[in-house]
C-alpha cells in the first residue's frame, strides 16, 4: 500500500514536530504493510515553505530513519491561494509520483475564487491535479465531484474519513465517493501518531477493503 498523503517532515509545518515521533508513525505503518509513503508538507501563504528548504528537510531524515523498511518520498500539498500561483507560472512545484501529479487543497468551508480556472492552468502547466481529501469540504457536492473529474482532477481519500475522524459528514461523502469508485488515490493525512493509531485499531469491513485496495493497486 502507498499512502500519499501525511505530515511526517518533522518541524515544517503543523504536522509533527520531531523525528521520534517519525520513526513511531513509521513503525506502526510497517505492520499495517505499508511500502512507500508520500510526505506533503503544507504550503501555503502562512506556511510559505520554500522548496529547497522542504528538499534539505527531507536529506536529514532520510538518514534518521534510514533502518526503515518503508520507502519515503517528497511531494507538498498546496493551497490554492495566491502563493501556489506564484510557484505554478514558475513551475516550482514538488510533485507526486513520475506523473507530474500535484496535491491541492482549499479551505474547507468555501472555494478560492475562480477554482475551476486554477485547476485548468494546473493542466494547462502539464501537471495533473490531485485534490486532497475532497470528502472533507463543506461546499462540494457530488456534481461537484463529477465536473472537476470530468476536467481531469483527481480525487485522494483521507482513510480516517471512513471512520468518522472528521464528523459524519466526511464520513458519508467518502462513502458515496468511494462506492462510486471515484477516488484515485488514497492517504492518511497524519499529522501526529494518534490518527495513525486511530486507523490500526478500526475494524474495517471486508467490502471496504476490497474497494480500498482497488484504489491502491
Amino acid at each position: 500500500m502507498t499512502n500519499w498523503h501525511c505530515h511526517l517532515l518533522p518541524g515544517v509545518d503543523d504536522g509533527v514536530s520531531a523525528v521520534c515521533e517519525t520513526n513511531k508513525i513509521l513503525k506502526l505503518w510497517e505492520t499495517m504493510g505499508m511500502k512507500e509513503v508520500w510526505l506533503t508538507p503544507h504550503i501555503m501563504e502562512e506556511i510559505p515553505n520554500k522548496t529547497a528548504y522542504l528538499k534539505n528537510q527531507y536529506k536529514q531524515l532520510q538518514e534518521q530513519v534510514k533502518d526503515s523498511r518503508i520507502r519515503l518520498h517528497l511531494a507538498a500539498e498546496n493551497m490554492l491561494d495566491n502563493e501556489f500561483q506564484h510557484r505554478l507560472a514558475k513551475e516550482d512545484l514538488l510533485t507526486l509520483g513520475s506523473q507530474n501529479q500535484v496535491l491541492v487543497e482549499t479551505s474547507y468551508y468555501n472555494p478560492p475564487m475562480g477554482m475551476k480556472r486554477i485547476l485548468n492552468d494546473i493542466i494547462d502547466h502539464g501537471y495533473t491535479p490531485v485534490l486532497a481529501h475532497p470528502e472533507r469540504y463543506m461546499y462540494m457536492e457530488m456534481k461537484d465531484y463529477r465536473e472537476i473529474k470530468a476536467m481531469g482532477v483527481l480525487l485522494q481519500l483521507n482513510i480516517p474519513s471512513l471512520f468518522g475522524f472528521y464528523g459524519q459528514e466526511a464520513k458519508t461523502k467518502a462513502k458515496h465517493l468511494l462506492n462510486r469508485e471515484m477516488y484515485n488515490l488514497t492517504g492518511t493525512d497524519t499529522h501526529s501518531f494518534r490518527p495513525a493509531e486511530h486507523i490500526l485499531n478500526r475494524k474495517i469491513s471486508p467490502k471496504m477493503i476490497r474497494k480500498i485496495k482497488s484504489i491502491t493497486a
